[in-house]
């Protein structure tokens, strides 16, 4: 998960409540606004107002516990796909063996967009093949199904998987699930070059259980992931994603190029 200290956030429940409690009582119904359509202020968090676009995202739980306080872990959302059943997140987030399932839209215990189990993953030939874990391949797909047969996409929504966009070219606006909270937050922001293969932004309170959150543009593209750099970053404030080039591609096609 995202790291603190380079601790692995799946296991750390977040920074201190104290400070917690001051980056969220900062959080104004103003700055909500702002994160839902990229205008306003950049770089403040602030709990997201449910809308047809922010639900497209949802938390990633182990089987079993959906509507458990701090039972999800992890972020991911809804990418266009032919067969409308597709979810992107970070490669550790999916990298296990136990069962999972995704949660568009999840609040406060609820699943009001129906709980979909986790079919198949897609990990990145960097990510799933060496001993080691590489950082530039912190990226992963998944497909999602739910008893009744329904496309989450068509349920939902969902944002277009674009390679190639210049860093920093435009604010992204990053929602994610802090594994302490049962609400998403989202801060909009402008990210900047860490490194040439890893992309960083600077938003407060992202703590453990925002690895896999999508950074998406004004033109509802997802060119960014959390995740990468120290799985997604070592401070709540800090958080970084891979840059989307040609193994992100190859890897969107093989995710949607099935039979």
């Amino acid at each position: 998960m995202k790291r603190i200290s380079r601790i692995s956030r799946i296991s750390v429940t977040s920074r201190p409540a104290l400070l917690g409690a001051v980056v969220m009582l900062a959080l104004t119904s103003a700055s909500v606004a702002a994160a839902d359509d990229g205008r306003g202020p950049l770089g403040v968090t602030a709990e997201v107002a449910a809308s047809r676009h922010s639900v497209r995202v949802g938390a990633l739980f182990g089987a079993g516990r959906v509507g458990r306080p701090a039972g999800h872990f992890c972020t991911a959302s809804v990418v266009h796909s032919p067969q409308g059943d597709l979810v992107v997140t970070a490669a550790h987030c999916v990298s296990g063996t136990g069962d999972l399932v995704f949660v568009p839209g999840y609040r406060a215990g609820r699943a009001p967009y129906g709980v979909w189990r986790v079919t198949s993953r897609f990990l990145a030939e960097g990510w799933s093949s060496g001993e080691e874990e590489d950082e530039d391949s912190d990226l992963a797909f998944a497909t999602v199904a739910d008893p009744d047969g329904r496309r989450v996409e068509d349920v939902v929504g969902a944002n277009r998987f674009t390679t190639g966009a210049a860093t920093g070219a435009t604010a992204v606006t990053v929602t994610g699930y802090p594994d302490s909270r049962e609400t998403p937050i989202s801060c909009t922001n402008r990210p900047v070059r860490h490194s040439a293969t890893q992309q960083r932004i600077d938003c407060p309170a992202f703590t453990s259980g925002t690895s896999g959150s999508p950074w998406i543009n004004g033109d509802g593209q997802v060119v960014g992931v959390l995740g990468g750099h120290e799985r997604g970053g070592s401070t709540a404030d800090i958080s970084y994603s891979v840059v989307l080039r040609g193994e992100a591609e190859r890897l969107y096609r093989t995710a949607t190029h099935r039979s």
